[in-house]
């Protein structure tokens, strides 16, 4: 028999300390369940992924001390430990594991197969490693891939198997995409199928700037079958129970928790990135403009869920043009949320900036530029009341909205993170809808109608001119939305989209409009991973760009 223990935690880049602490107590938490090894996460010491401050001998040097002061601690006769961390040696930088156990390292495995595609770049800042073998850990053999050389074609589970591996323990960073705990499984399957060995997958949990891991480990049998799931979105330290037979070692006891669908998972993932992007980076609580549209209201509700409503700070900016539909609205969304709720008027600051710009602009025609004076002026109170009083800025532009440039550098771009960043407009109210009616786990907020089912219902407007829509310059919000998941998510060509049922002027010109944004993009704040392919690390065009597909 033997009892193995995955430690689904929540480190800090750079945080050697503070991942040190987490990582004793996921030991001690492990050892209490009877565990004879625990498996932490890739790169648990050093946080994941550490990008270029692996460069830095002081927190390479760091790292080392780190695991040397675990592997002292290993002499107390608990559990074992595989444990994830950046080393150097000759010259050259791996994403390894050490495996500790008696007082000592064991065993080191580099990372064979480093990824560099969408949200990685490993092979910018880490050496590639050799070939593993096995490391006996109890009188057991155990195969340690790292993350990618599961995911790659690189042989390494083979190769483990056939130098006598007979359990796959996998430490994993693999951030949330939707969809992607089916996509881990087959993948793990395939590996599985071709070694003949079970697996085990642990997968790191937390949100790193744009990324957001997930957790949701979980093994297979060599049979196939499931051996343990477990939860999503929430650190855990899990064990089971491993019996060695005739054919080989199988799983005899393990949780199965279950997988939310993709609206919890989506919603959840938000809130998470949210949360972890603000306690992480140190901020006390978070200010955004509550506008009374859509977008506004469920960045409040994930403020909210995530932070508590105390954290939360809404404040309305209204202008001539703010219907009462929309003070109503923002109104009964602050009081159903229960967070702080402000007014602050703009036409005062506004008639300022356009009485200083009269001279200069005498002869034109109003247009675009005084309706982002007004987008402008409200950034700049935003950014006011965040110098303040400390508050963060949430900003609050949906996926549709960036792809198209239908947002203001220095107005409602301004802040320091958008947990809706990667969300298309329909998403947007998709997800409302089932906040509605559902309380994610670990949220902090209320149940209940938390946005105002009017506020899901009226016609979305910037409201920066008389009966403005969305739709005045847009084409209807599911009409764009795919559109843009052609052009973004499918790289589809124009011939392709319109033989979806498109019209082809419609397409070229959102086409256009998706290219010409790219600087706005480059300037806007970070946000949650939410597709396959979000603004940033997924999809990095030239700012500077005259291809057009004239198909």
């Amino acid at each position: 028999m033997l009892r193995i223990a995955v430690a689904q935690l929540n480190p800090t880049v750079g945080d050697i300390a503070g991942n040190m602490a987490k990582i004793r107590e996921g030991r001690a938490d492990a050892a209490r369940h009877g565990a004879d090894i625990v498996l932490f996460t890739e790169l648990m010491i050093s946080g994941y992924p550490p990008e270029d401050l692996v460069v830095r001998p002081a927190f390479l040097e760091a790292c080392r001390r780190a695991v040397e002061e675990l592997a002292a601690e290993s002499a107390d006769g608990g559990p074992a430990m595989i444990v994830g961390y950046p080393r150097t040696e000759d010259g050259k930088r791996y994403n390894s594991v050490a495996v500790i156990d008696g007082g000592r390292i064991i065993g080191v495995r580099d990372k064979v197969d480093l990824p560099n595609y969408g949200e990685f770049d490993e092979k910018r800042v880490f050496d590639a490693g050799e070939m593993p073998g096995p490391v006996n850990v109890r009188g057991v053999r155990l195969g340690i891939p790292v993350c990618e050389d599961i995911w790659g074609d690189f042989g390494v589970c083979e190769t483990l198997a056939e130098s006598g591996a007979e359990i796959l323990l996998v430490p994993n960073g693999s951030p949330y995409y939707r969809g992607k705990v089916e996509v881990r499984h087959q993948v793990v399957l395939r590996q599985v199928i071709e070694s003949g060995l079970p697996m085990i997958y642990a997968n790191m949990l937390g949100g790193q700037d744009e990324l957001v891991f997930d957790g949701a480990s979980f093994a297979l049998n060599a049979d196939h079958s499931l051996a343990f799931q477990m939860s999503q979105f929430e650190e855990a330290v899990t064990v089971s129970d491993w019996k060695r037979g005739p054919d080989g070692w199988a799983c005899a006891s393990g949780v199965m928790s279950v997988i939310p669908d993709d609206r919890e998972a989506d919603y959840r993932a938000c809130m998470l990135g949210l949360r972890d992007y603000v306690n992480k980076n140190g901020f006390r609580n978070v200010v955004l403009g509550l506008s009374g549209g859509i977008d506004s209201a469920i960045c409040a509700a994930l403020a909210v869920d995530a932070l508590g409503e105390e954290r939360l700070r809404a404040v309305m900016l209204p202008y001539r043009y703010t219907s009462e539909d929309s003070l109503k609205d923002a109104a009964d969304c602050a009081r159903a949320l229960g967070c702080r709720y402000d007014i602050v008027p703009i036409e005062e600051p506004v008639v300022g900036f356009t009485n200083a710009l009269s001279e200069l602009f005498d002869g034109t025609d109003e247009g675009i530029t005084e309706e982002n004076l007004q987008s402008r002026t409200r950034g700049t109170i935003l950014m006011a009341i965040s110098n303040k009083f400390g508050s963060m800025v949430v900003t609050t532009g949906n996926k549709s909205e960036m792809s198209v440039g239908y947002a203001t550098l220095y107005g409602d771009m301004n802040g320091g993170f958008n947990p809706i960043k990667d969300l298309y407009k329909m998403q947007v109210y998709d997800l409302a809808r089932w906040r509605n009616d559902h309380v994610p786990p670990g949220a902090l907020g209320p149940s209940g109608e938390v946005i105002p089912v009017n506020i899901i219902d009226k016609a979305p407007s910037a409201e920066l001119r008389p009966d403005q829509t969305d739709q005045d310059s847009l084409p209807e919000y599911p009409v764009l939305d795919d559109i843009l998941e052609c052009l973004v998510e499918k790289e589809m060509g124009v011939e392709d989209i319109v033989a979806r049922g498109h019209d082809v002027v419609t397409v070229h010109r959102i086409e256009h409009l998706l290219y010409i944004a790219e600087y706005k993009r480059r300037q806007s704040a970070p946000g949650v991973k939410i597709t396959r392919k979000n603004f940033g690390r997924d999809r990095r065009y030239p700012i500077t760009n005259r291809f057009r597909d004239r198909g």
